[in-house]
């Protein structure tokens, strides 16, 4: 059945990578999945967390910071300057732990790799998409040390995207929209790499309880978006 933008249920919506958006980052992309786009910048610094030096831990660090920008959303969001909100804080922590797992951080050298992930169009989809451009900044920012020759080229393990999926209508579907997402029975947001191998899934009952076999054709569906998103994009762009 298809849906009100015009989409099969197994469809994602247009996608889009612009590579070094920004001048100033060692790694910039602003990526656009349907009407939804973030800006992901790389900074890199040459320490680690203070935790690390104390352990003697060895290899570098992988960070992120996440944020709405106030019109991102048809109502202005408040700027959090009196400290970030508790989805604010668990947004950047499962980019940080997905980002983490598409590098090898023993071979990062003695080096903090910060990814900011701003907002600046929010329809759904927003956490999942910033993993997905935050993953393709780094893939810039790292690519400049390994042909500088700064850093070994093992240090890229599988590429890493992430997408959602949800059951809309007691129907599987890939890909929703802020509309569809708030419709949703159940949603789900799935983290994986090229090799088919999980690295997180959030999902909540929404609206209705659901089965094993609605989570088998969930995750099918996620993995056929991500490899889209790996091998229709990403592989083709870096």
């Amino acid at each position: 059945m298809p849906r009100k933008d015009g989409r099969k249920n197994k469809q994602i919506r247009p996608v889009e990578f612009v590579l070094n958006y920004v001048d100033y980052p060692e790694g910039s992309v602003l990526i656009s999945i349907g009407k939804t786009r973030i800006l992901c910048n790389v900074s890199i610094e040459d320490q680690v967390p203070a935790w690390m030096e104390k352990n003697d831990h060895p290899g570098g660090w992988i960070t992120a910071e996440y944020a709405l920008l106030p019109r991102s959303t048809t109502t202005r969001v408040k700027r959090e300057t009196k400290g970030l909100s508790g989805r604010t804080q668990e947004i950047k922590r499962l980019i940080g732990r997905s980002l983490r797992a598409g590098f090898d951080l023993s071979l990062l050298g003695n080096r903090t790799f910060i990814v900011d992930c701003d907002v600046l169009q929010a329809d759904g989809g927003t956490r999942t998409a910033a993993i997905t451009g935050g993953y393709a900044a780094l893939r810039l920012a790292l690519k400049t040390l390994v042909d500088a020759g700064s850093i070994s080229p093992d240090v890229f393990l599988s590429p890493v995207a992430a997408i959602s999926v949800g059951i809309l209508s007691g129907a599987p579907v890939l890909d929703l929209n802020y509309s569809e997402d708030a419709q949703a029975d159940v949603d789900l947001n799935v983290v994986m790499n090229q090799e088919g191998d999980f690295i997180e899934i959030q999902g909540t009952a929404e609206g209705s309880t659901f089965s094993r076999d609605d989570l088998n054709s969930m995750l099918e569906l996620a993995e056929s978006g991500i490899q889209q998103l790996i091998l229709g994009h990403i592989s083709t762009l870096l």
